[in-house]
């Protein structure tokens, strides 16, 4: 019989691309805007802002080695990457994420091959793949459809920016937030461009 303490200890993984400081001044300035309209609810701490290319779940140490290895095999080139128009998912008509479009075919590209890679390892794929990073949850807004015409009216000035790594992340939710670790990180092989 198994007792709590030699239960394995699963982490939970995400694999992303990070934004450099240029695209994050934009994200915060566009969090600031949004900021003039009350709503209940919280922005994504700009230490936290991060294209996920995959969600993976709770994972024990076994997994995350295979997991590892396989994100290993992936061949890719320097990347182009831009922020885009911001949105929001919502519920009946009320905005719960407000995002921010992330442009560029590289990384849609990298996201198939991790999506290929891990489905030999038993991952599922992903159906539709929106790249984009979430800029707050809204949890309460008095007038949800005229925050959703303001949400969809604010324009972003056009940073383009270039990636040649991704990362393999451990998140720990915290009261205050989650708390995101580098597990490891995969370089360009090739970085011609």
């Amino acid at each position: 019989m198994v007792n709590e303490t030699e239960k394995k200890k699963l982490h939970r993984i995400f694999i992303c691309i990070d934004f450099p400081e240029e695209a994050i001044k934009e994200i915060a300035r566009a969090q600031d805007v949004l900021g003039n309209w009350k709503f209940t609810g919280k922005l994504t701490e700009l230490e936290n802002l991060h294209l996920t290319l995959k969600f993976l779940g709770e994972i024990d140490e076994n997994k995350l080695g295979e997991i590892r290895e396989k994100l290993k095999e992936i061949r890719f080139k320097k990347m182009e990457l831009g922020l885009g128009n911001v949105g929001s998912f919502g519920y009946r008509g009320k905005p719960r994420i407000i995002w921010i479009k992330i442009l560029g075919k590289e990384f849609y590209e990298l996201q198939k091959k991790i999506d290929e890679v891990l489905s030999e390892a038993g991952f599922i794929k992903e159906e539709r793949f929106m790249g984009h990073v979430a800029v707050a949850r809204v949890k309460y807004v008095k007038d949800a459809k005229g925050f959703k015409e303001y949400i969809d009216t604010l324009k972003l000035r056009k940073i383009r920016f270039f990636e040649d790594k991704f990362k393999l992340m451990e998140s720990e939710l915290r009261t205050l937030g989650p708390v995101y670790t580098v597990i490891e990180e995969y370089i360009a092989r090739d970085l011609k461009f």
